[in-house]
């Protein structure tokens, strides 16, 4: 038991700080920010699928820079080298010694156009399958209908998602003493180059398995909590 506990402790919480600082900035604001700026931009129920995609992008650019510091806390220390992971605090001070304020904001490039296509993916997707199966009426109207909407736009943000993190992974654990990739176009076309278009797919399935929950339970939830503050989402 001693020895589970340890492995739990040392492999499966390392980073999780870090992680959840993350996902509360990055994932509340992506979330938060989708309905208000669908309202700026005068987006519909009935709106141009471009428009909710565009809506959605943008409040995934600004979660991600927002999130970003504790992004690249994350990966380090999740592949920190060493019999004891290092504390976020610890983490924190070597990147800044080594790096600067800089070395927080690497692969911002590649996080942030992740972000926007992730995001606007997964509320245009959800908002147009959502539409589609109301309209349908082949699912039960409230949580049945949102359950589908969420699963389905998981799917479709793993597919354009997946080259995204693949060329974010490479950048962010790349040498900061030995550059390897110049940027995210340099990454990608070099991943290309090596391994081909199915290069940038590579574990494809562990993140479609990771997306489908994530992604189910998020909106799901997010769909509970809005009337109590007062949300309306549907942007008409």
């Amino acid at each position: 038991m001693h020895i589970f506990y340890m492995y739990i402790h040392t492999y499966i919480h390392t980073g999780i700080g870090a992680a959840w600082l993350r996902e509360a900035s990055y994932t509340s604001l992506r979330l938060g920010l989708y309905s208000p700026i669908k309202h700026a931009l005068g987006v519909k129920k009935d709106s141009a699928f471009i428009l909710k995609f565009a809506a959605g992008s943008l409040a995934g650019a600004i979660g991600s820079t927002v999130g970003n510091p504790f992004d690249v806390l994350k990966t380090r220390m999740m592949t920190a080298e060493g019999k004891e992971p290092p504390s976020m605090g610890t983490a924190a001070s070597a990147l800044f010694k080594q790096q600067g304020i800089a070395g927080f904001y690497r692969g911002l490039e590649a996080n942030v156009m992740r972000a926007m296509v992730l995001n606007g993916t997964k509320m245009a997707c959800y908002d147009q399958i959502q539409g589609w199966i109301k309209d349908s009426k082949l699912v039960p109207a409230g949580l049945p209908t949102q359950f589908c909407s969420a699963f389905c736009a998981g799917f479709f943000m793993a597919v354009t998602v997946s080259p995204f993190d693949m060329v974010r992974t490479r950048l962010m654990n790349q040498p900061p003493d030995a550059k390897i990739y110049s940027g995210f176009v340099d990454c990608l076309t070099k991943i290309i180059a090596k391994d081909g278009p199915g290069g940038l797919y590579a574990g494809f399935i562990p993140i479609w398995g990771r997306f489908a929950p994530t992604t189910t339970l998020q909106l799901v939830i997010f769909e509970q909590i809005k009337p109590i503050f007062g949300v309306t989402g549907s942007g008409e």
